[in-house]
């Protein structure tokens, strides 16, 4: 995994924009703190910092592939290939030579032997640009599920782009300017695809490749969902869904570094490091290693609410005794989730404002923790989206409600330890009205059902469930990853995502509803396919959130923090916030239901300051 930047500019030299473009590579050193290296040339530059996990010594980047004396193919990369062996070994076959192992240079091969056609062979997730001097064109590509970030802005002569919107933001010719659109993106909980936020900026669709040349920019998709006729039946689709995953975990253990399994104790965790145990048993290496996070004393004073039913604590130390992990918790006290340093590291981190409240703090110090031991970690995340594990799956009112389930479910605050439905209460009624928030999400909505694949003769529940499972598989899911992903790179941790292959994905899509659900439970193809590897109580866990902290001093703290917020009168989110609900926030010491609005304004007025936003609305 790394960090990726760069410039192309057909009406300028950019052999002499050295300094620009350190500049832009610096931005997203945190994500490559092994190397970094620039390429120039007269219409390109490209940035990269590495951290190397495949060919420590061998896979340095910019790389290029020259041939008599001449430059023919250029990339900066991030992610990985996981079936780079094999296409190594048949790009060798008609006549490729390589001098690495990695999988970078393996990418560079397979495009001058196919063509843009080369996408279709990777699997893996990937973000990356392929600067091909002989007709001065650029690629930037995307993996199918947009695990790996992009950014580009287009120029009047060219492109800018980078893994961050930092890396865009640091070239001179670049203003950061947040429009009401931009601004309701970023307050609704749903990511839209290839919005950036700011203006101007663009993301990377997942599954596409964005092609820039003197004629300027195109894109199109290689790769999207298809509704296909699943004629499994049950049996068969239980055998398949194991068969892919033992296959995905296999090719997702592969690293030249540590690599270990984030572990919390839930289905989706704990299938993947009994997976990966029984794995690395049979290769005759040794025992997986597996990290949890916990906070001090929560198992022993757990109280249960809506989302979360039982700690994780005791599940994950069973699922690690079941399968003999090294197994490590890190315990985080409430000190350290409260720590100002800590949420502002958290802000760096996520380069806009906070969303998950101490979920992120925790998972951001849980990362930090763990890279001291591994380069690599495993995660379960995406499980949920593809098998349907969210409680508000099983709810009618949430599925059939003319809006996302998941806010129909009030989950956008809830997951950040608030009681729902209050994350923009502090927001002035002025500021409200022009962002019209409800409609935002409709006009979003609407435009998500017309891109969903349907079968002919798909009705009722099935066809709505269709739906909804596309839903959070290009919309829900994409706040989670981009979360792991800034959290994880801010420490320099690689975080791979099994669920996320596109072979599963697909084959899962398409199974249908009443297969998802044989059992009467959330994620019941998932379970079936792993039981054997699993403890009972593991198997029979009802699903459990991401943990929040429970300990009521947290909203205390946001509340100190909003009161110094109200008596700076050059805060730069006052103009956007209603003075008086301010002030009944930081005297009403009674409301826990504060976290999910204080959150908010704080993140927004740290956001705005550190990037010195204008804010056109």
């Amino acid at each position: 995994m790394c960090g990726i930047t760069g410039w192309i500019a057909y009406d300028q030299d950019l052999t002499t924009e050295r300094e620009t473009l350190s500049a832009m590579t610096e931005t997203v050193a945190c994500r490559g703190p092994d190397a970094g290296g620039v390429w120039l040339d007269k219409h390109a530059a490209l940035g990269h910092r590495r951290l190397a996990v495949i060919d420590i010594e061998g896979g340095r980047q910019p790389m290029s592939v020259e041939r008599d004396g001449r430059t023919l193919l250029v990339t900066t990369y991030s992610g990985e290939v996981y079936n780079y062996r094999e296409l190594r070994q048949e790009l060798e076959s008609l006549g490729h030579s390589f001098r690495t192992s990695s999988d970078t240079e393996v990418v560079l091969h397979a495009y001058l032997q196919w063509g843009e056609d080369f996408t279709q062979r990777l699997n893996g997730m990937y973000a990356f640009a392929l600067w091909d001097p002989r007709g001065e064109q650029l690629l930037l590509v995307r993996d199918r599920l947009g695990v790996k970030p992009l950014f580009y802005y287009p120029t009047p002569d060219g492109v800018l782009f980078g893994s961050e919107p930092r890396a865009v933001l640091a070239h001179p010719a670049v203003r950061p300017t947040v429009d009401a659109e931009g601004l309701a993106e970023l307050i609704t909980f749903t990511k839209t695809p290839g919005h950036a936020v700011y203006k101007g900026m663009r993301e990377v669709l997942p599954g596409s490749v964005v092609r820039v040349d003197r004629r300027g920019l195109t894109a199109r998709t290689y790769w999207a969902l298809e509704a296909r006729e699943h004629t499994d039946d049950l049996d068969t689709t239980v055998a398949r869904v194991r068969e892919l995953l033992d296959d995905i975990v296999a090719r997702q253990l592969v690293a030249d570094v540590p690599l270990c399994l984030l572990l919390s104790g839930g289905l989706d965790s704990s299938a993947l490091t009994a997976l990966a145990a029984r794995t690395l048993s049979d290769a005759g290496h040794g025992p997986v290693r597996s990290f949890a996070v916990d906070f001090t004393e929560y198992t022993e004073n757990f109280r249960a609410d809506d989302l979360r039913g039982t700690p994780d604590g005791p599940y994950a130390r069973a699922l690690a005794a079941h399968v003999r992990s090294d197994h490590n918790d890190i315990v985080l006290d409430t000190a350290e989730l409260m720590d100002p340093g800590h949420r502002a590291a958290v802000r760096t981190a996520r380069d806009l404002p906070n969303t998950f409240g101490d979920g992120d703090t925790s998972l951001y110090l849980l990362f930090k923790a763990i890279r001291e031991h591994s380069t690599v970690a495993v995660s379960g995340e995406a499980a949920d989206e593809l098998f349907g594990g969210y409680r508000w799956f099983h709810v009618p009112k949430a599925v059939h409600a003319d809006t996302f389930p998941w806010i129909a479910a009030h989950v956008t605050a809830t997951f950040s330890g608030g009681n729902g439905g209050h994350e923009t209460t502090l927001l002035n009624a002025g500021l409200l009205s022009k962002l019209d928030l409800s409609g935002y999400e409709h006009q979003r909505y609407r435009e998500a059902l017309t891109e969903v694949p349907h079968l002919d003769g798909d009705s009722g529940l099935e066809r709505r469930m269709r739906e909804v499972g596309y839903l959070h598989l290009t919309r829900f899911m994409q706040v989670l990853l981009d979360r792991k992903d800034r959290a994880s790179m801010a420490v320099g941790l690689e975080v791979r995502v099994p669920f996320c292959d596109h072979r599963l994905v697909e084959y899962v899509f398409n199974t249908p509803w009443a297969m998802k659900t044989f059992d009467g439970r959330e994620k019941s193809l998932l379970r079936a396919a792993t039981r054997d590897v699993l403890p009972d109580i593991v198997a029979d866990r009802v699903k459990s959130p991401y943990p929040s902290t429970q300990d009521p001093r947290y909203a205390e703290v946001l509340r100190t923090e909003l009161a110094h917020l109200s008596a700076d009168r050059d805060a730069p989110v006052r103009p956007l916030l209603d003075t008086e609900t301010l002030k009944q926030a930081t005297t009403d010491t009674g409301r826990n239901d504060i976290r999910p609005s204080a959150e908010l304004a704080l993140g927004l007025n740290a956001w705005l300051h550190r990037h010195d936003i204008t804010l056109e609305i």
